[in-house]
């Protein structure tokens, strides 16, 4: 029963935070990590409270609240820092939900309530890479400028890519073993 009503709270402040987002830019938004994960992590309370505690479902969550505690930690330590807008990353209504209270919640739920996946480790790395190199190639290619200023490859050198590329991929690596090591 409590997990119903946390399941319900997440998803009300997930639609809450994502509807937040300009609606003609809606779709546009997609190309970000952060509505990406708090979609992932949508879809994954929903079938999390509709069909119960199945292993495809632990991994799928587990999998969303990795990307939910990138999305914060990147926040507060990297953008916020780098962009100087704290307003908009972490105290408007979109930043607020989708950078802090759904990452928290989901993570809460996930951690204390919900069944947790096995042998799932590698996964939230290799779909942050997934992601990191799609970015990558679609800022080569011109169609996107960022969306974030580590993934814009024309306007720094190789190797500061490189680094960011290593030092994203070695922070998500340390969130999902500490996410399955606090859920084991």
């Amino acid at each position: 029963m409590f997990l119903t009503i946390v399941l319900l709270l997440i998803i009300v402040c997930e639609i809450w935070g994502i509807t937040g987002v300009d609606k003609k830019h809606l779709l546009k938004s997609m190309i970000y990590y952060t509505q990406l994960s708090n979609v992932a992590a949508l879809i994954s309370a929903v079938l999390l409270l509709c069909f119960g505690p199945a292993e495809w479902i632990a991994v799928f969550r587990y999998l969303s609240v990795c990307l939910l505690i990138m999305t914060c930690l990147v926040t507060v330590f990297v953008l916020q820092p780098l962009l100087h807008d704290s307003y908009l990353l972490l105290w408007s209504r979109t930043g607020f939900f989708l950078h802090l209270v759904c990452p928290f919640l989901n993570t809460l739920s996930y951690v204390f309530l919900e069944t947790h996946a096995k042998g799932s480790v590698f996964l939230p790395p290799a779909a942050t890479l997934l992601y990191g190199v799609i970015m990558l190639y679609m800022n080569y290619i011109e169609k996107v400028d960022g969306p974030y200023p580590f993934l814009r490859i024309r306007h720094q050198t190789k190797t500061a890519t490189v680094i960011w590329i290593i030092v994203l991929l070695a922070a998500m690596g340390a969130i999902s073993s500490a996410v399955a090591l606090f859920a084991g």
